[in-house]
């Protein structure tokens, strides 16, 4: 088997991997993934016993122990590119010889779930929700660079999506989807949407400061589309590169949102840390149970 390039594949001299600081033995087969590096530290306060804390730019990672559950916490920053990144590693630590700079030949699937903040769209979703993401649209460009297979309901969701936003210039949304099992598993009894990824914070979610907004009417766009039943329920920054990524790298992944906002009747949680405790307790809880 043809050895991966040096230039492909970056590995520290220390033996760990480029950017997260990581060696393979440091990575448990369930990860955690928050954006916010001091969000770690959140989650791992909860485990029983740790065993690892690295970090090395925005990447933070703690590994260690809830009753028997082998769990790893890493913070990605904000973005796709930062996913690009973050999934691109956490892969090659599981499924590449470092050594040879090979494939293995047998490929382990990891179980990655999110847990981040989120604005709602829809007027009925109420701040504090937690929301689990069964589809998402990226509207950034990242998939435009990986080649990536649609199933029958990814593909209609994407033909509606296209149509809807067709006279956006510049913006060719993608569509991907969750994990069934960690959606049955984690998000059975959570409200489900689709989730729109966008490209950034201000303007491409639709608000204004003091730079003028292309398109002024986004989240009344957001909010009017739908697909059959379904219709994007709201809005954040990684969802649909992670669970894009996950499928190309063969790992499972779901997306659990704190709603923090209302962005229909622009409000904010007036107590936004506890409902990031609701959503780290809840995925801890589920993990734990299998």
């Amino acid at each position: 088997m043809k050895a991966i390039a040096e230039s492909d594949l970056v590995i520290n001299p220390d033996g760990s991997i480029y950017h997260l600081n990581l060696v393979p033995e440091d990575v448990a087969d369930t990860i955690i993934t928050v954006g916010d590096p001091d969000r770690v530290g959140e989650v791992s306060r909860h485990f029983d016993s740790i065993e690892l804390k690295k970090g090395k730019r925005e990447f933070i990672t703690h590994t260690g122990y809830l009753g028997k559950k082998r769990i790893t916490v890493i913070s990605t920053g904000i973005g796709t590119d930062n996913i690009d990144i973050v999934f691109n590693e956490l892969d090659a630590l599981v499924n590449i010889d470092f050594a040879s700079r090979t494939v293995k030949d047998e490929l382990k699937s990891l179980e990655i779930i999110r847990i981040g903040t989120s604005g709602a769209i829809q007027e009925d979703i109420p701040m504090g929700t937690l929301l689990v993401s069964e589809f998402a649209v990226g509207l950034d460009s990242l998939m435009h660079y990986y080649i990536h297979q649609l199933s029958a309901d990814e593909h209609n969701i994407q033909d509606d999506i296209k149509s809807h936003l067709h006279h956006l210039q510049g913006i060719s949304p993608y569509i991907t989807s969750a994990d069934p099992g960690l959606l049955n598993k984690i998000g059975k009894d959570l409200l489900k949407g689709i989730t729109a990824t966008t490209p950034g914070f201000y303007a491409p979610q639709g608000r204004e400061v003091r730079a003028k907004n292309a398109v002024p009417s986004l989240i009344s766009l957001f909010n009017s589309f739908r697909s059959g039943s379904r219709r994007i329920t709201n809005l954040e920054m990684e969802t649909a590169g992670i669970y894009a990524l996950a499928k190309v790298l063969g790992h499972k992944a779901l997306s659990v949102n704190a709603i923090l906002a209302s962005r229909v009747k622009f409000e904010f949680s007036n107590d936004p840390q506890k409902v990031v405790d609701k959503a780290i307790e809840h995925v801890l809880n589920a993990i734990t149970k299998s």
